[in-house]
């Protein structure tokens, strides 16, 4: 994995296209590809158009298909949000959806913790990283374990 400071290196379309095909690579379907607006992009709507993946990407307010020579894909896609309404086509595409699993528990190590690191080198960041979230496991580990000892699992007053 690549690491660059904010503002250098690639895009988030271009790291997301790379991992895509990685994924193509190793024999792994990809079905739908969810992103905000800064997916919103002719060259990457033309590679998911060209992989044959369903897209739900957040498309700009001011997105415009007058006088368009980018992507036929995008282009498709603006006008679709245009006659739904942005309500119907999040509905629709399913955007916004969040797994569970992974971001809450993002997000709670970062309302511990932080999301700023202190660390600079690439070993640094991740060794912070792990302390960071095995600090939270064990926090959380505890807090279940002795509500259990206080005898008040599964009780509901």
């Amino acid at each position: 994995m690549k690491r660059t400071r904010e503002g250098e290196g690639e895009s988030e379309p271009q790291i997301a296209e790379e991992h895509l095909k990685g994924l193509k690579g190793d024999g792994i379907d990809v079905k739908k590809f969810y992103g905000d607006g800064a997916f919103d992009t002719n060259p990457f709507f033309d590679f998911l158009e060209k992989s044959k993946i369903e897209s739900a990407i957040k498309i700009r307010k001011n997105a415009s298909t007058d006088h368009c020579r980018g992507s036929k894909r995008r282009r498709k896609e603006i006008r679709e949000r245009r006659r739904l309404g942005y309500k119907q086509w999040k509905e629709y595409k399913k955007y916004g959806m969040r797994w569970v699993a992974t971001e809450g528990i993002f997000s709670a190590v970062k309302r511990k913790f932080g999301e700023s690191m202190v660390s600079r080198s690439k070993i640094g960041l991740i060794a912070e990283a792990i302390q960071r979230f095995w600090s939270y496991d064990v926090l959380r580990e505890y807090s279940i374990n002795g509500v259990r000892e206080f005898g008040f699992e599964g009780k509901t007053d």
